[in-house]
């Protein structure tokens, strides 16, 4: 008997909760489907497969191979069919579990994969115990950073900074240890660290074994970078990539006698007790084996049970998560790096009122349909921008959390920065950082200004553009889909380096969502996409197009909107296409550049708007591949379909101009500023545009 006589009594005197927790742990393990249980997806918007196609039987014949191919092995990759039809694909099962539990997860993966990500040529699905991929693109041995997902616990620790010190210094130990060839060769590796007196952190880190032990290391590093912006101060959590994923925990979640962990050196801290998983200990006499058996069970049991008790409470509190608002659960769940309470943002109105000189018309900037625009200076020097909203805007509240919540989070050199906010009394305010040289708008359309725009500072505009959306779209922690890109909605700063701004009818898309639908269209005539114009269906490719238009007005100098009484063609991608065609594309470049530019540059800026203003979404690129397209000149761009451009017929009789507000001059353009209502078929997925 392995139980002294003190521990019997102990745990006779504590029998009924231990009862409780043991009936706990029972149900848990006589529920093993919990451990098959889809934990995320990525289901990839940028091409689909049709039913029985050849696609779709090279995809069974792949899923096939991968299903029946040594499962054994926790990691295999594999092929089917030839371009353009070929598919290509892998699983991970987690670095300690058996052969057994890796089979059943990727059965399991593989049998659901088609129904998670219908008809997608691209997917990803994450299990507790595997990691299923497939795509129409080679991608082995290619580390891919895109589409992570967050999982946070939604419960925190008492203290943040500590926390995250400790388990940011464990998580780099091990995944040195998981980089280590001469310890493992499975990029995998576990280990735990004191964090208090009475608790550890748990910690696991794992890379696709197709990638170079280089690639794996920025890979996890980049996880790892991620942690304050997932899950700041959470008590556990998941950083889910493609290529490689890392979680950690308050609880033991990893069998520590898996033969996959290999001996690994110890966490360097002076302060920390640590021990990272080592199965190749060698007991010294069968008294001390016997003694670390008996440890062994005692730990699993009241591990098992209390990491039944865990799962029960988390499946619980997401429960009652899921019956909330979708977009409320968004922001306040599943983005632990929010801007908290507004309070910490707030301004007071007595300092913006003395930095604007009580917003005296002298400093006015502009006014547009939801209120004006003010410059300032606060008291230590710094130039702001300030956009009052009008107390009788009908859409002024909306407008005023929509891009406090979204701008506040997010952070990159080609996105407006938002400095702080004012709400006080019926005053709705917000500060912005103060970019001197005004809007793009500004420069490309006056025929004086215009000669400053050198094809240099064209060029890294469309480059700062392009990658101020793709930040938008894949990069940032939030998707967020912008709908109102324009040259006024583009800020150049000193060095005339643009700065995407106005996020007021940003939209936020949930993990794995791809597609919106809206009864209110709220954007600009000339740079609305197709779809969103005459539907209301709006995605990352709505900014693509949107995107497109800004390329052709970038390159030749002309409004897009200048076009509607023209006799040259409908509109802007219309007469740019048509050159195009007719092999006059030089025709096209603006007259004020004279011969200073790049003549190569210039055509391939025009090929990447024909592509991005394609009538069908799936034509479309989306921005990562712009911005490959952009600074890679060996790759082929694909030839452009006709454009066909839809903006002026949806409900013309019942539209409502109500003024487009740009953020930077505030200037009133009623003639192309849409914002329309109407009613949709009761069927359609419709989200209110109020955040």
């Amino acid at each position: 008997m392995f139980f002294s006589s003190t521990s019997s009594s102990f745990l006779l005197s504590k029998s009924f909760p231990f009862l409780l927790l043991l009936l706990s742990f029972l149900y848990y393990c006589n529920n093993p489907t919990t451990a098959l249980t889809l934990i995320a997806k990525s289901c990839s918007d940028t091409s689909n497969y049709t039913t029985n196609s050849t696609f779709e039987t090279n995809l069974n014949l792949l899923l096939s191979s991968l299903s029946s191919n040594s499962p054994s092995t926790g990691f295999n990759n594999a092929s089917a069919g030839t371009s353009p039809d070929a598919v290509y694909g892998l699983f991970l099962c987690r670095g300690d579990v058996s052969p057994d539990t890796c089979r059943s997860c990727v059965t399991s993966a593989i049998k659901d994969i088609k129904d998670e990500c219908p008809n997608k040529k691209n997917a990803t699905t994450w299990y507790e115990n595997c990691l299923l991929r497939y795509s129409e693109t080679r991608f082995f041995s290619v580390m891919d950073n895109s589409s992570k997902v967050y999982k946070p616990n939604a419960v925190n620790v008492t203290n943040p900074t500590l926390f995250n010190t400790v388990l940011i210094a464990m998580l780099k130990n091990i995944s040195s240890v998981a980089t280590n060839t001469s310890l493992t060769k499975l990029l995998y590796a576990s280990g735990m660290v004191t964090y208090t007196n009475t608790q550890m952190v748990y910690g696991l880190v794992q890379c696709t074994r197709d990638l170079s032990v280089k690639d794996c290391n920025g890979c996890l590093e980049s996880a790892i970078s991620d942690i304050p912006v997932c899950c700041n101060g959470s008590q556990g959590g998941r950083v889910l990539g493609k290529s490689c994923n890392l979680r950690f925990e308050l609880y033991p979640f990893v069998d520590e006698n898996s033969a996959a962990s290999g001996p690994v050196p110890p966490l360097p801290s002076p302060t920390s007790t640590t021990n990272i998983t080592n199965s190749s200990s060698n007991s010294t006499t069968d008294n001390d084996g016997n003694k670390r058996t008996s440890a062994r069970i005692i730990i699993a049991i009241v591990v098992s049970v209390v990491a039944g008790v865990a799962l029960s409470i988390f499946i619980m509190h997401a429960y009652r998560r899921r019956r909330k608002n979708k977009k409320k659960a968004i922001i306040i769940n599943q983005s632990k790096h929010q801007i908290g309470d507004i309070e910490s943002l707030q301004f007071d109105l007595d300092t913006i009122i003395a930095a604007t000189n009580n917003f005296s018309d002298a400093n006015k900037l502009g006014q547009g349909g939801f209120g004006a625009v003010y410059k300032g200076k606060f008291s230590d020097g710094q130039e702001i921008a300030v956009k009052r909203l009008f107390r009788s805007s009908r859409q002024g509240l909306d407008e005023f959390k929509n891009e406090v919540v979204l701008v506040a989070k997010l952070q990159h050199k080609n996105l407006v920065r938002l400095l702080g906010c004012c709400l006080e009394g019926e005053e709705q305010i917000l500060i912005f950082e103060y970019v001197p040289n005004e809007s793009l708008e500004k420069f490309l359309f006056n025929p004086t200004k215009r000669t400053c725009l050198s094809w240099e500072n064209r060029y890294k505009i469309i480059g700062g553009i392009a990658r101020g959306l793709l930040y938008l779209h894949e990069d940032s922690r939030l998707k967020i889909i912008h709908r109102d890109l324009k040259a006024s909605n583009i800020l150049l700063d000193g060095e005339m380096k643009p700065k995407i701004s106005d996020f007021g009818t940003a939209r936020l898309f949930e993990v794995g969502q791809t597609q919106g639908n809206t009864n209110c269209i709220a954007g600009t005539y000339g740079y609305m996409s197709p779809e969103y114009a005459m539907h209301g269906k709006f995605s990352t490719k709505s900014d693509v197009f949107s995107f497109g238009v800004l390329v052709l007005e970038i390159v030749t100098g002309l409004k897009n909107f200048g076009f509607y009484q023209s006799a040259l063609a409908e509109d802007l991608p219309s007469y740019a296409w048509s050159h195009w065609n007719e092999g006059t594309v030089t025709e096209l470049i603006d007259a004020t550049l004279s011969e200073r530019y790049c003549m190569e540059e210039v055509i391939r800026c025009i090929h990447i708007g024909l592509l991005c203003v394609q009538e069908k979404v799936t034509d479309r690129p989306t921005m990562s591949s712009v911005v490959l397209m952009l600074n890679k000149d060996s790759v082929t761009l694909p030839r452009p379909l006709p454009p066909v451009f839809s903006n002026s017929n949806r409900g013309e009789e019942s539209e409502d101009h109500t003024g487009e507000y740009d953020s930077t001059t505030g200037e009133l353009e009623q003639s192309e500023h849409k914002l329309l209502c109407f009613p949709v078929n009761e069927e359609s997925d419709i989200e209110s545009d109020a955040l």
